[in-house]
């Protein structure tokens, strides 16, 4: 059956805000352990319930996991998110929470000790300075930097603009806007991740997540990417193949690239330009190569006249 959330905190199914809030101020100051020095297991234990059912109740998507699956369901399993619930990851996982930091965020912290209004027991600053100096850290935010093949290979510096939700004076969320300058360094490749230590969402009693920046290459209309080398494909007709080839590129720094090809090119030729590819990021003054590839495109039929014309050129010399 599991736990009930709504008889553990004395209110209805269907109870707002204000009445969840107004049942754990009331048994919570109730069942503190430092106002049940007697009976303080019995407290202890009584207070980690009530908290974690106002935890539960209070937050919508937690409520709603919870009046879909039970407790039971709502701490086992990984669930999808309901249709209605906040965007956020695929899957739900319920994580408890702390009682204290619990209590700390809806009393706004120490300054009141337990009585909440300057009154109550005397919880020093000292214990609530050594939860916050051991406090959890929340897991760490990673989204994608899409950058063209033009930054990862020149370089570039990105603005970007976050908002995140921190507490104000009186312990509630609000938002704050910041911009993140991200310097992007030659050669870097996709999977590099940029962290900005502490620069996630802060919730009461738990340390912000990092916010973490993972590089994703864009596709290039030219180029490809192999590791620290550039490739690029040109076909050729079976004329050019035999008789030489020029290859004129535009860099993607802008500078223009030519390129002779003498030799016979045959199918799947690869012409390597030394240190013309990417910049390696861990060895500034070295590049990867640039690798032209080939593809000859033969006819798809030749005239009589072609034929003999072929044979008496090449002399039965192919």
């Amino acid at each position: 059956m599991g736990v009930n959330y709504y008889k553990l905190l004395k209110v209805a199914k269907n109870a707002m805000e204000d009445d969840l809030k107004k049942s754990y101020r009331r048994l919570a100051m109730r069942w503190h352990p430092d106002k049940n020095l007697v009976n303080k297991k019995e407290a202890e234990a009584k207070f980690k319930q009530v908290s974690e059912a106002y935890d539960v109740l209070s937050d919508p998507q937690k409520r709603q996991i919870y009046d879909l699956y039970g407790e039971e369901g709502l701490k086992t399993f990984d669930f999808p998110p309901p249709d209605d619930a906040p965007s956020g990851d695929s899957k739900f996982r319920f994580n408890p929470r702390d009682a204290e930091d619990i209590y700390a965020e809806f009393f706004g912290g120490s300054g009141g000790g337990v009585g909440g209004r300057g009154g109550g027991s005397g919880r020093s600053h000292h214990n609530h300075s050594h939860r916050r100096n051991g406090k959890k850290k929340a897991p760490a935010i990673e989204s994608k930097l899409g950058c063209s093949l033009e930054e990862l290979y020149k370089g570039a510096t990105r603005k970007m603009k976050i908002s995140r939700n921190v507490p104000d004076e009186f312990g509630k969320p609000k938002a704050v806007e910041e911009i993140l300058k991200i310097d992007i360094k030659p050669g870097w490749k996709k999977g590099t991740k940029i962290t900005f230590p502490e620069k996630g969402n802060q919730e009461p009693g738990v340390r912000p997540a990092d916010l973490i920046f993972v590089v994703d290459e864009k596709p290039h209309a030219l180029f490809k990417r192999d590791g620290n080398d550039l490739v690029v494909h040109r076909k050729v007709s079976l004329l050019e193949a035999l008789s030489g080839k020029t290859v004129e590129l535009t860099t993607l720094d802008g500078r223009f690239l030519t390129v002779p090809v003498d030799e016979v090119i045959k199918p799947g030729h690869e012409v390597v330009i030394a240190n013309e590819g990417m910049p390696i990021s861990k060895e500034p003054n070295n590049r990867g190569d640039l690798r032209i590839k080939f593809d000859v495109k033969f006819p798809s039929r030749l005239t009589a006249e072609q034929k003999s014309d072929l044979k008496r050129v090449l002399g039965g010399g192919l």
